[in-house]
């Protein structure tokens, strides 16, 4: 197997846990590695460091799948991974028929994504390395789900970073005309081919808990509601009108959907528009809310870019606060890594003062459970929810 060997003093991020090896810390290789081969990694003094795969175009050059020798190529290597990825999740998520099985770095799965939707599955093959084992990958999922439909949602732009195309596919199978899920009970209808993500937001799965006993009796706006989840569980915990915008019309459908199967049609109503028009003009009227919550995309996708962001989070933030009325509650989140929690919070402190908001900081939350976080790989942690009150 081909030798890739790093420069002196670059094995130290490896041997702490993070699987990643960038392309400016490899000395040399032996031969030189075709694009998505395995790959043994060592130490500029010889340690074995683990197996990889590889890819000579992309920055990372090299992610580790294992700390040992041995075959990372065949079903069986994936088929153990899965399943114990997929026996973590059937601990903390019995009941629940949505959830994420693989969830990359965090998995030991680099580059990998499986979320499951009832008997649908829905993959992500982030990374050459993991497109070019896409065969022995489909097998495992074969063997332990027997699914009634696999589709791939490559449709992002990281994949152009490995020189991969964009591309949803239907890997195998046959979709139903309808796929509805639960969360918490609340009916969920998917649009897994053409929705964000992969077809939901599975990572805001215990942040829409934080609305229990924050929302009963208010008036809640909820913000890129997308297919309205935190609306609908603001609707189950007692809020008595809830209010969700997007600028997405076929996401504004699908919350109208999701409301009308769980019965929530006299308290939802959903509206098609610009979040920070909107925010502008109910703050001209000044409407008042109970609680809001504010669940943006990523603002920021890159380093280079976290000022342009902190200005978009400030503004829409400091919106947001100015709705509220005294001891409403702000749900507020950021789905960006490069947007780490400390300047996150201090965002949110300069939006409250340029608000004139006097704000406590309620409880910090994160991504669900089964988007587990590699400690030795801070990539992995990316979503942070903020619960503030206003005093």
């Amino acid at each position: 197997m081909t030798r890739v060997v790093l420069r002196q003093g670059h094995d130290r991020r490896v041997r702490s846990g993070h699987p990643w090896i960038f392309s400016n810390e490899i000395d040399h290789t032996d031969p030189e590695p075709a694009a998505g081969e395995a790959v043994e990694v060592f130490s500029n003094h010889g340690d074995f460091l683990g197996t990889a795969y590889f890819n000579p175009r992309s920055l990372i050059a090299a992610r580790l799948l294992s700390r040992q020798r041995e075959s990372i190529d065949s079903p069986d290597f994936f088929i153990k991974r899965i399943q114990s990825a997929f026996a973590y999740r059937q601990r903390i998520y019995p009941d629940e028929n949505a959830l994420r099985i693989v969830h990359g770095e965090g998995d030991g799965l680099p580059g990998l994504v499986v979320d499951r939707y009832g008997d649908v599955l829905s993959i992500q093959l982030l990374t050459l390395g993991m497109e070019h084992r896409r065969p022995a990958i489909l097998a495992a999922l074969r063997e332990i789900f027997s699914p009634q439909a696999i589709v791939a949602r490559n449709d992002v732009a990281v994949r152009e970073l490995e020189g991969l195309p964009q591309q949803v596919e239907l890997l195998e199978g046959e979709l139903p005309a309808e796929l509805v899920v639960t969360e918490h009970g609340l009916k969920s209808r998917i649009d897994i081919t053409g929705g964000q993500k992969t077809g939901h937001f599975l990572d805001q799965k215990e942040n829409h808990l934080a609305l229990k006993g924050r929302v009963e009796g208010r008036r809640v706006l909820d913000l890129f509601c997308y297919s309205g989840n935190w609306s609908l569980h603001a609707a189950h915990f007692g809020a008595r009108e809830v209010i969700g915008v997007d600028i997405s019309a076929a996401a504004i459908a699908l919350a109208r959907d999701n409301a009308r199967i769980n019965g929530f049609e006299p308290i939802c109503s959903f509206v098609k528009a610009d979040v920070f028009e909107l925010l502008r003009d109910m703050g001209r009227d000044r409407q008042r809310f109970g609680a809001v919550v504010l669940d943006p995309p990523a603002f920021v996708k890159s380093r280079k870019k976290l000022p342009e962001a902190i200005k978009g989070y400030l503004t829409v933030n400091r919106r947001a606060m100015e709705l509220l009325e005294p001891g409403g509650t702000l749900f507020t989140c950021s789905c960006s890594y490069h947007m780490d929690r400390e300047t996150f919070v201090e965002t949110l402190r300069q939006a409250g003062q340029q608000a004139g908001r006097t704000l406590r900081l309620v409880e910090m939350r994160g991504q669900a459970y089964d988007h587990p976080v590699l400690l030795a790989c801070p990539e992995t942690e990316y979503l942070k929810c903020a619960v503030l009150q206003v005093l």
